[in-house]
């Protein structure tokens, strides 16, 4: 596959935007900034679940969380209302930076408001470039985050933990069900069952 010049523009431009974070992450041994980590570990699930994926969902799945230190979770209140609110502001801001860089690069107007939208999620279920955003983003979580989150929210109950899982797999499609199994063979077996109680008896 042929990577076009505005590509490469775009990746480069996105990549250079989560350079500046000033959070850090382990991979393999050696400490980048988290974003910019996030966002190879999308392009990675990316090709993983679509071997040959189109420009436009390339440039969504590395923008997914571009500059997202910029708007922390503490600028908003407590709850899990407001925590909706600041998914949908990071959504829109990630969008709005990554049409803006779009059009930095040359690409058509269409094509940059495509890109937002996906971002945003407006469409999700309805759309299948949405969709696949969605499974990448889970499958990040699964793979990179899930264990770390569990240990960090050790205060939760069995009961929103349940919740939480059976959230995140709703979200998925069958493709991405079918990763997540796959990838659930190798996790902690305290997740994995966590895992297996959540499927056995979906949330009524």
């Amino acid at each position: 596959m042929t990577t076009s010049a505005q590509l490469t523009c775009a990746l480069e431009k996105i990549d250079s935007a989560n350079r500046a974070d000033p959070n850090q992450e382990m991979v393999e041994g050696e400490s980048m900034p988290r974003e910019l980590a996030y966002s190879q570990h999308m392009t990675r699930w990316l090709f993983a679940l679509e071997p040959n994926p189109s420009e436009r969902m390339q440039i969504a799945c590395r923008a997914q969380h571009i500059e997202r230190w910029t708007m922390p979770r503490a600028d908003f209140p407590e709850g899990r209302k407001a925590y909706y609110q600041w998914r949908q502001a990071c959504g829109r801001m990630h969008g709005a930076r990554a049409a803006e860089i779009m059009v930095e690069c040359g690409y058509e107007a269409a094509e940059c408001e495509r890109v937002e939208t996906i971002l945003t999620k407006r469409e999700l279920r309805k759309d299948a470039d949405t969709q696949l955003l969605e499974d990448v983003a889970c499958m990040v979580f699964l793979e990179k985050y899930f264990a770390d989150f569990y240990e960090e929210k050790a205060d939760y109950d069995r009961e929103k933990w349940l919740r939480i899982v059976r959230r995140t797999w709703g979200k998925m499609s069958p493709r991405g069900h079918e990763a997540a199994l796959k990838l659930a063979e190798g996790m902690p077996e305290h997740l994995l069952a966590l895992l297996q109680e959540a499927l056995a008896e979906p949330e009524s």
